[in-house]
């Protein structure tokens, strides 16, 4: 069975993230998403199946750097660990380190552009562009910022 890792950052990444859930029953599956009082009640429903990185918001930005290099080691802690075919992720921040990683080892990956973004990039969505092998966008508009994307419509 294939594995597939699942990440995003907490709130409305992760929520957009979810509507993927019926794809939980099909594969051997993990989620990451940053540790928050809301993510910490999945814990409950995923088991062992669910992982934290560390709230990686910018809004503290002298805290922000430590933050998110930490958050790389310990993505690649959970590369390693489960050692996915595929990432499926929908950013922001926390994702794209696992993608590189992911990359780097042969994973497949698997970018949705945010349903908030109707024509301008994300900031992960650019750096990530370059390595997913599918890019997903859920608004047509977005084909001509990212040309070689799929435009998969909205995952709402």
């Amino acid at each position: 069975m294939q594995k597939i890792l699942f990440i995003s950052s907490t709130g409305g990444h992760f929520n957009e993230l979810m509507q993927l859930k019926s794809l939980l029953k099909k594969y051997d599956y993990n989620i990451i998403t940053e540790k928050t009082k809301a993510s910490l009640a999945l814990k409950k429903k995923y088991n062992n199946k669910i992982g934290y990185l560390v709230y990686g918001s910018r809004n503290n930005m002298l805290l922000y750097p430590f933050k998110f290099i930490y958050n790389c080691f310990k993505s690649l802690f959970y590369y390693l660990k489960f050692r996915p075919d595929y990432i499926i992720t929908t950013g922001a921040h926390t994702a794209g380190p696992m993608c590189y990683i992911g990359k780097f080892f042969g994973s497949r990956v698997v970018f949705i552009e945010t349903f908030a973004n109707i024509n301008t990039k994300t900031v992960t969505g650019k750096l990530v562009y370059p390595v997913a092998d599918k890019f997903i966008v859920q608004w047509s508009s977005m084909k001509e910022l990212y040309p070689k994307s799929i435009d998969g419509g909205w995952i709402y």
